[in-house]
């Protein structure tokens, strides 16, 4: 009988590994999806309106976004140039890659 105990209980804790194992590929996986979300959105907004620095602000560098705002003011919006480069460069990411450099990585610029 305590054979018997021993498999139930071996069982259990392998179940146990797997639920847990199996809910930490699902966080995992949401965060690189909200990453995705991110990287569409700040490619566009770099794109279409991106002297506003509004795809700075998404993905959470204030400072950045503010600089933007500065240049494109003191430039007459010249510097526009840079952020259409950024959503460039966003889009043509993989989402695993833009995820590690701008949200991870947190790297500002290009």
């Amino acid at each position: 009988m305590s054979d018997e105990n021993n498999f139930k209980d071996d069982l259990n804790n392998m179940a146990d590994e797997a639920k847990e194992t199996a809910k930490e590929f699902s966080d995992g996986a949401k965060s690189v999806a909200s990453g995705d979300n991110k990287k569409l959105v700040a490619g566009i907004l770099a794109i279409l309106i991106g002297s506003l620095g509004i795809h700075k602000f998404i993905l959470g560098y204030t400072k950045e976004g503010i600089i933007q705002i500065i240049i494109s003011i003191v430039t007459c919006g010249i510097a526009g140039i840079i952020p259409f480069i950024e959503g460039i460069i966003y889009l043509t990411k993989s989402d695993e890659e833009f995820y590690l450099t701008y949200q991870v990585g947190k790297k500002p610029w290009f």
